[in-house]
């Protein structure tokens, strides 16, 4: 085991999933803050998810030798499965991209005023620039926000626990199930660690199938990483617990806490999480449009600006009814992803077994 590799894989399995939804803190109340206390055992029970299931995920990864994230899906999920959640995480990147106009737009509008439509095309606009005149360095700059990121709003969310002026059991009684993204906080927890795994698996896959880790160091990043996940899970939820009587219909929870707690940070996180989502837009988008149209090809620039149009399109419904609706609807084709990923974990459970007992049967 290598206790560098350990802390770089769990580094990668958290970088990948926190991003603009997760720092916004919109996700963190519709999947388990609007469920008041249960929201706090759902996210223990996502904690515990992520971890067995990214230490799986890399196992998995190396086992299968995965070079290429289609490959990863199709080897995991099967021949039908794996065309069918193909399509599906494909049009999920067209989702996120949408999302993120609309993050974009909400943080321009609720920091400095700016109005959301407008917001949402200085994203937009900015984004197809980054793309079509292939700007990676100004992507690699802001990648490096994440740590900061994670900072400042454990930050807030730690300020805003400390300094609440109503006793948590109280703020109970301002959970709102009927806001929340999930008919109840079990199936919340179960339906946010869907979908992140669906963004996130074939990711964790491939990083699994190369050659430069060995195995007890991706199981072990993968537990770090997951485990470390459900803590911000829970340290968010909590803090958002404490200010809950007046987060309802807030577009971004962490930065509307910020404003009133620790106002000096409040610009400077709104930046972060600009940037966040404008690194998110990008990827997505890029990634989507790649899926349809070859980036030799002659068509590829208009087919850029048109999926960026179209994404533009679906952001004006709004950054938390998307999240709500989005997300969900992902979690949901997600589960075929984990299902897959349990029934894998079992088989070659019992083919080890199997292959033991052969062993032990011609020894003796």
């Amino acid at each position: 085991m290598n206790g560098k590799q350990v802390l770089t894989i769990a580094g990668a399995y958290v970088g990948v999933v926190v991003g603009a939804g997760f720092a916004s803190g919109q996700e963190i109340l519709q999947f388990f803050t609007y469920f008041g206390w249960w929201g706090t055992l759902g996210s223990v029970i996502a904690g515990l998810l992520f971890a067995w299931f990214g230490y799986q995920l890399l196992r998995l990864g190396s086992d299968v030798k995965a070079a290429s994230h289609k490959q990863a899906i199709h080897q995991i999920s099967g021949k039908y499965i794996g065309w069918i959640m193909d399509i599906v995480v494909t049009f999920f990147l067209f989702g996120v991209a949408g999302i993120m106009l609309a993050g974009g737009g909400a943080v321009l509008n609720q920091q400095f005023g700016v109005p959301v439509t407008l917001g949402s095309i200085i994203i937009l606009v900015l984004t197809i620039l980054t793309l079509l005149l292939k700007m990676e360095k100004m992507i690699s700059v802001i990648s490096l926000f994440t740590p900061f990121l994670l900072i400042a709003v454990l930050t807030i969310t730690l300020v805003s626990y400390l300094y609440m002026n109503k006793d948590l059991s109280v703020m109970n009684s301002f959970a709102s199930p009927e806001k929340a993204a999930s008919s109840n906080w079990f199936f919340g927890a179960l339906l946010y660690v869907s979908y992140n795994l669906a963004a996130t698996a074939p990711i964790l896959i491939t990083m699994g199938g190369g050659v430069s880790y060995n195995k007890k160091s991706l199981g072990l990043g993968g537990l770090l990483g997951g485990a470390t996940l459900g803590l911000l899970v829970l340290t968010i939820h909590l803090g958002m617990m404490s200010k809950l009587d007046q987060l309802a219909g807030v577009e971004l929870p962490t930065l509307f806490m910020a404003n009133q707690l620790l106002p000096w940070l409040a610009p400077i996180l709104s930046i972060v999480i600009l940037g966040m989502i404008f690194n998110t837009a990008v990827g997505m988008l890029y990634t989507f449009t790649t899926r349809v149209v070859s980036p030799t090809s002659a068509k590829f620039k208009f087919a850029l600006i048109l999926s960026g149009i179209l994404a533009y399109i679906s952001s004006l419904a709004g950054f938390s009814k998307l999240v709500g609706t989005v997300y969900p609807v992902m979690g949901y084709l997600g589960f075929l992803l984990m299902g897959a990923v349990v029934v894998t974990w079992f088989r070659v459970k019992v083919r080890k077994e199997t292959s033991m007992n052969v062993a032990v049967n011609q020894s003796n």
